[in-house]
């Protein structure tokens, strides 16, 4: 008798990938011990991708294209559309993946072995950045989960994440129900991540990277190493984005009222420097605490930008 694998749904979504797509898509379809089907979102592109990947799904049964939807306008309401329009009812997983990355061949039968394991219904993994002059680097997600950090940041790179179906179909009735007010979230992974924890979901973070992370001018959020991250990550924040992202994801996944969280959810100056003491709960790494500290006591001193 035939092995019977997991089936996995894979959410890819896609803008402009000519460049990259087909080497992602093998490493999806290369997959070991599981039965993957790829769905695919296309934000109207320039470069021939829609017939492309159109061509490509005419001749693998498990590719399929959705329907063009418009315009997205960013990634994360391309992935929302995916987690919204497919039918994921009958999939032991689903995974999340971009169209520019290199997947290890084991990467979602290792993560499933996790899941399964740990006994957690979510799983992401550090992975490996790389750039075309050749330079690679390992990024470290993987640090201890503190009581709030996915308030204020994701579980490492969205392409990393692999979920339950029962994780899957509590977040499906969550988005659909706040679907107007997610169209203002920019980063799905963030999301999701701070959605699976407020409800007491177990999340693994692997240290073992799974995968290889394209790093290009096109990313629309690339490795977070050295200090020109730094710089730019805190013109972000002083220009207000990250702020309102953070009220938003707070107010969407139902934590508006929280003790913790109605301390500080205002923004204002007083209410900054009452967060910056709490910097060790709200981040996972000692440089982003730090980092976290540091952004607080100085945004309540210069202020920010309003979103």
């Amino acid at each position: 008798m035939p092995v019977e694998h997991p089936k996995v749904a894979i959410l890819l979504a896609a803008y402009n990938g000519m460049q990259w797509i087909e080497e992602q898509l093998a490493s999806i379809l290369g997959q070991t011990a599981v039965d993957v089907t790829v769905y695919i979102s296309i934000d109207p592109s320039t470069d021939g991708t829609e017939a492309w990947c159109a061509d490509y799904a005419a001749q693998h049964p498990n590719v399929i294209v959705l329907p063009d939807a418009g315009a997205f306008g960013g990634a994360s309401r391309n992935f929302f559309r995916l987690l919204r329009d497919v039918d994921l009812e009958g999939y032991d997983f689903i995974a999340f993946a971009d169209q520019d990355d290199v997947w290890y061949l084991d990467k979602i039968e290792r993560a499933i072995r996790s899941i399964k394991s740990l006994g957690v219904d979510a799983y992401s993994s550090n992975v490996v950045a790389f750039w075309p002059d050749g330079r690679n680097q390992v990024l470290d997600k993987a640090q201890p989960q503190t009581r709030w950090d996915f308030l204020f940041e994701a579980a490492g790179p969205g392409c990393t994440y692999v979920m339950s179906q029962r994780m899957m179909q509590m977040l499906k009735v969550s988005l659909l129900k706040h679907w107007d007010a997610l169209q203002q979230v920019s980063l799905h992974d963030w999301y999701c991540y701070a959605f699976a924890r407020s409800r007491g979901v177990r999340w693994f973070i692997d240290p073992q990277p799974s995968m290889c992370y394209r790093q290009h001018e096109s990313n629309q959020v690339g490795a977070n190493s050295g200090i020109n991250s730094l710089i730019a990550r805190y013109k972000i924040i002083h220009d207000g984005w990250w702020f309102s992202q953070i009220r938003m994801i707070a107010q969407v996944v139902g934590l508006a009222d929280d003790p913790f969280v109605r301390q500080w959810l205002p923004l204002g100056r007083r209410q900054l420097l009452r967060l910056s003491l709490k910097a060790g709960e709200c981040r996972r790494r000692t440089r982003d605490k730090l980092f976290f500290f540091f952004i607080c006591c100085a945004t309540a001193v210069i202020g920010k930008k309003n979103k």
